[in-house]
C-alpha cells in the first residue's frame, strides 16, 4: 500500500468537485417535495423488498441547496453508523482543533554535550502524531550526531502523557487487538509506511526453499515483537495457507500455514502492545546507526519529560486539512480516536476518550443537531452500541456546507469508482458504472451485519442531494443494495 502522489490528477478532480458540492446553502423552510416522484417510487422498492423489511434501516435524502428532505424512510429509526460515524469526528475536529493544526514530537535533553557525550536523559515526547515514521527518527539521530554525540550517559526515556494510558477504547473487543484496525492509542507512537496505521508494524512472509520455514521481515525493523515462525514453505501450487496474528496479551507475532514456492506470501500490518516502547525500541536502533551509544547503565523508560528540559529538535506532521485524506479515504480508526484525544486534550486539558466524545457531542449540538438522537462511545465507529439516525447523519453533511473548514471535509471522502487509492478510498472498486462512477463522494460504514453510506451525490440534471443509507442485522452485505440507491439518486 504505497501512497501515489497524484496531485495535479487528485486537484482537477476536487476542482470539479467544488463545483458541485460546495453550493453555499440557502435557508429555507423543509417542506414536502413534489418533483421526486421517479426517485421515490424506485426508492420504495427497494426498501419493501423481504430482505430490507427484514431489517434495521434508516435512510433520508436531501436537497443540498437547502436542506429539504425529498425522502425518507424510518428517517427517525436510530441505527448503528459503523465508520459513518467519523463524519462528525472529522467535523469536530476540523472546527476544534482548526485546518492547520498539527502533532508535534519533540526530542528534549535535560543534560548537556560535552566532548562528545551527552551528560543527561534523552526524552522522545509525543502528542500522538499518526503520521510520525522511522525517517523522522533517522532525522532527530543525524541532528544528534551533527551536534557531535557519541554516547549518551543517561535514559532513552518516552513521553507519552499527552494522552491518558487508557489505550483501546471500550469496543475493542479481544479478537480485533491483533488487526490494523485495532491498534493502541498512544501519546508517542509510529507508523510503518504512509497509509499511517500507527501503532503497526507491517510483517512479510514470503516462501523459501520447499519444506523449509518461510523468510519474515518487519518494517521498520524492531525488537519489540517477536516472531514465532512455525510457517512452511511447500511445492509450487499449493494453497496458501499463511497466517499472520499478534498473540493476545504478548508481542509475540505467530506465523502459521504453508506457503508455495513462487507465491508472493503474505503482508500483515499487525499492531503492537505498547507503541511508546515500539517508537523507543526503533529510536535506538536509528541511533545506534549513527554511532550514538548508550552506556551500560542506561535504560528505557516511560514518565514525562521535566519543565526544564531543553528541545533539541521537533518533527511537526502535515496539517490537519492534509490528514483528511489518509484519515477519511482509508476509514483509519486509529486516526479518529487519536482525534478524538486531541479534542479532549485541547478544550479539557484531558487526552481521555470521556473527554474527546464530550467535545464531539457539544460541537453536535452546537451546530443545531439533536444531541439525543446520537449515542457513540468511540469516535472511529467501531462499537455496535453506536447509535443515529440517517436524519440526523444527512444534517451534519447540510450543515457543514456552511463552514469555513468545508473544503478540507469534502475533499477527504471518497470519490465513487475512482482508481487512485487517495481519490477512491473505501469507494475504489465501488459504483463504477458510467452513470455514477466520480458523481459520489461519501463515507462508508461496515461492521458484522452492519453496512452504511453517508455524503453527497450529483445527479443527471446536476443538483446535488445528501444521502444516508444505514442498515443493520443483516445475514448478508447490503451494499449492493446500497450501491442501487446510490445510482438511482445519481440518475434522478
Amino acid at each position: 500500500m504505497v501512497f501515489k502522489k497524484t496531485a495535479m490528477v487528485f486537484l482537477a478532480i476536487m476542482m470539479s468537485f467544488a463545483a458541485v458540492f460546495t453550493v453555499t446553502p440557502e435557508h429555507s423552510e423543509v417542506q414536502a417535495a413534489s418533483s421526486y416522484h421517479s426517485m421515490e417510487k424506485s426508492l420504495n422498492a427497494i426498501m419493501g423488498d423481504a430482505t430490507m423489511k427484514s431489517i434495521n434501516s434508516s435512510v433520508t435524502v436531501r436537497k443540498a441547496s437547502t436542506g429539504e428532505i425529498v425522502y425518507q424512510s424510518n428517517a427517525d429509526k436510530k441505527v448503528t453508523p459503523a465508520s459513518t460515524l467519523k463524519l462528525l469526528t472529522s467535523a469536530a475536529a476540523l472546527e476544534t482543533l482548526g485546518e492547520e493544526y498539527r502533532f508535534h514530537t519533540d526530542l528534549l535533553t535535560d543534560g548537556s554535550i560535552s566532548k562528545g557525550v551527552l551528560n543527561g536523559n534523552i526524552y522522545l515526547r509525543g502528542q500522538g502524531d499518526p503520521t510520525l515514521m522511522k525517517k523522522d527518527l533517522d532525522q532527530f539521530a543525524v541532528t544528534l550526531a551533527k551536534l557531535g554525540v557519541k554516547q549518551i550517559t543517561g535514559d532513552l526515556i518516552g513521553d507519552d502523557t499527552w494522552f491518558d494510558s487508557v489505550r483501546l477504547s471500550p469496543s475493542i473487543d479481544k479478537s480485533d487487538e491483533t488487526h490494523y484496525y485495532a491498534a493502541q492509542i498512544a501519546g508517542l507512537t509510529l507508523s510503518p509506511n504512509t497509509d499511517y496505521d500507527a501503532g503497526t508494524v507491517i510483517v512479510d512472509a514470503k516462501p523459501t526453499k520447499n519444506g523449509y520455514k518461510s523468510k519474515v521481515t518487519l518494517t521498520p525493523d524492531t525488537g519489540i515483537v517477536t516472531i514465532v515462525n512455525k510457517s512452511k514453505t511447500v511445492p509450487k501450487g499449493q494453497k496458501n495457507t499463511l497466517s499472520i496474528k499478534r498473540q493476545y496479551g504478548t508481542n509475540n507475532i505467530i506465523v502459521t500455514g504453508n506457503v508455495p514456492v513462487g507465491s508472493t506470501g503474505k503482508r500483515e500490518w499487525v499492531t503492537v502492545s505498547n507503541p511508546t516502547a515500539y517508537t523507543l525500541d526503533v529510536f535506538k536502533k536509528s541511533l545506534s546507526a549513527k554511532g550514538i551509544t548508550f552506556k551500560a547503565s542506561s535504560k528505557t523508560a516511560r514518565r514525562q519529560a521535566p519543565t526544564h528540559a531543553t528541545i533539541i529538535t521537533s518533527k511537526q506532521s502535515m496539517p490537519l486539512k492534509s490528514l483528511m485524506r489518509p484519515f477519511m479515504k482509508l476509514s483509519n480508526n486509529t486516526h479518529a480516536e487519536i482525534l478524538a484525544k486531541t479534542m479532549g486534550k485541547q478544550v479539557y486539558g484531558q487526552g481521555s476518550w470521556s473527554a474527546g466524545l464530550r467535545v464531539m457531542r457539544e460541537y453536535a449540538q452546537s451546530i443545531g443537531l439533536d444531541p439525543t438522537e446520537w449515542v457513540f462511545e468511540d469516535a472511529s465507529g467501531m462499537s455496535h452500541k453506536n447509535k443515529v439516525t440517517s436524519e440526523q447523519l444527512t444534517e451534519l453533511l447540510y450543515l457543514v456546507r456552511q463552514a469555513p473548514w468545508y473544503g478540507s471535509f469534502v475533499q477527504g471522502l471518497p470519490v465513487a469508482g475512482m482508481n487512485d487509492r487517495f481519490v477512491g478510498g473505501t469507494l475504489k472498486n465501488r459504483l463504477k458504472g458510467a452513470a455514477v462512477k466520480g458523481k459520489v463522494i461519501a463515507k462508508t460504514g461496515s461492521l458484522n451485519h452492519v453496512n452504511s453510506l453517508a455524503g453527497y451525490v450529483e445527479t443527471k440534471n446536476g443538483e446535488t442531494l445528501i444521502f444516508t443509507v444505514l442498515t443493520q442485522g443483516q445475514a448478508k452485505s447490503t451494499t449492493p443494495t446500497i450501491d442501487r440507491i446510490a445510482t438511482i439518486l445519481a440518475n434522478s
